[in-house]
């Protein structure tokens, strides 16, 4: 079958990229979607079950740092555009072993452009028709002060701001033009990748574009982030770790909202350029779980807020950065995007589909989840709780 065109979706087996894959996929029949994903810890192909048979979709099990076999799979596919989403992206995991972050990040990303390069290079063509999207993280412009920690109004608004709780804790906010200042091993790796995919747009002409994305939640997510750690934990009645005194501020973004950004900005966004991706929802750590701990509760039929007392304050982790916040107006205002969903709407399907998929959370928490569930918060020491 010839296909329009021949998308590589790297990292396509993971909590964003399925739902890139899976937009793609049944979106676009004319497009051949080749899902190249080393199904690490976080990668699952359940993730994809209902699409698996699609004649417009191909697995391709293999690893973005194998330079050879991603020349060789770009050849065979004639792939000519990448959507390039592969990455360690757990920042206590980059404090323990910051080598696989680099490795992944860093030098696989390098891998993907330099076979990008090297098999465009050689068409006819160029590098006309061609593209290298590479998704990263806000976290690599370091952290913002919370210069308001009672909330102050925002200065905009889209249809995700909540009703009752559209707050912002600072008066700066991350822009496309905010110098990068990472802390973590993890935000310094993905801006190393990002200079990495601009110097080959410069270097070499290659069609590139960045986005900097911030905390996605939503279905199928690796259950080490908060929102679904918290909502098994508290299906279980087990402890609520809480970095701190859960002040840190992060903008929040339902998966599917970030899933057509990327589909807009791949189809008609300016290339070189990049794009802030965000929320618009500034919240609190402990506010936030609150309102799972609520969530939770009332669709499982207890008492709306029993379950507070697991809340457990544990030892901060190292160089937390306090406040993060993107403005995404570049993207409104230039291709329309803004999310689609309030908070609290995208909480409630959030919480509502991890508790009607129980077996593929109990799957995902099984084995080696629990060892390393055990060894990250083992050696936490408990400060105080609600109990």
């Amino acid at each position: 079958m010839k296909f329009q065109k021949n998308i590589l979706i790297t990292g396509g087996a993971g909590f964003i990229g399925s739902h890139v894959v899976r937009l793609f996929v049944t979106k676009y029949p004319d497009y051949h979607i080749i899902n190249l994903d080393k199904l690490t810890y976080a990668g699952n192909l359940a993730n994809l079950k209902d699409i698996e048979q699609a004649p417009n979709y191909t697995f391709v099990k293999a690893d973005i740092c194998d330079f050879d076999t991603v020349l060789a799979l770009m050849q065979q596919y004639e792939v000519d555009g990448i959507i390039h989403l592969a990455a360690e992206s757990h920042v206590d995991r980059s404090i323990k072993d910051p080598f696989t972050f680099a490795r992944t990040n860093v030098m696989g990303t390098l891998s993907m452009l330099e076979a990008a390069h090297r098999y465009w290079s050689s068409r006819p063509e160029g590098f006309e028709g061609k593209l290298f999207y590479h998704i990263s993280t806000d976290e690599v412009y370091g952290a913002l002060k919370i210069t308001h920690p009672e909330g102050i109004k925002p200065p905009f608004t889209t249809t995700a701001s909540s009703l009752e709780h559209h707050l912002a804790y600072g008066e700066e906010f991350f822009y496309e033009t905010t110098k990068y200042n990472p802390h973590s091993p993890y935000s310094a790796s993905k801006a190393s990748s990002d200079h990495f995919v601009r110097a080959y747009h410069d270097t070499y002409g290659m069609p590139t574009i960045v986005t900097n994305c911030s905390n996605n939640y939503g279905p199928y997510q690796f259950p080490e982030k908060l929102i679904p750690l918290f909502i098994n934990n508290i299906r279980h009645r087990k402890p609520l770790p809480v970095y701190g005194k859960g002040e840190n501020v992060r903008d929040w973004l339902y998966v599917e909202d970030h899933a057509r950004a990327i589909d807009l900005i791949f189809h008609r966004g300016k290339v070189a350029d990049t794009y802030n991706i965000g929320g618009f929802n500034e919240w609190k750590n402990i506010d936030l779980i609150k309102v799972v701990i609520k969530t939770v509760d009332r669709l499982l039929g207890r008492k709306e807020g029993e379950d507070m007392d697991l809340i457990t304050y544990v030892t901060d982790r190292p160089g937390h950065d306090m406040r993060y916040a993107i403005d995404s107006s570049k993207l409104q205002r230039e291709l329309g995007w803004e999310p689609s969903l309030q908070f609290e709407e995208g909480i409630e399907k959030t919480v509502r589909w991890y508790l009607d998929n129980q077996a593929w959370m109990d799957h995902i928490t099984s084995g080696e989840y629990k060892k390393y569930y055990d060894a990250m918060y083992r050696d936490r020491v408990c400060l105080s709780s609600n109990k």
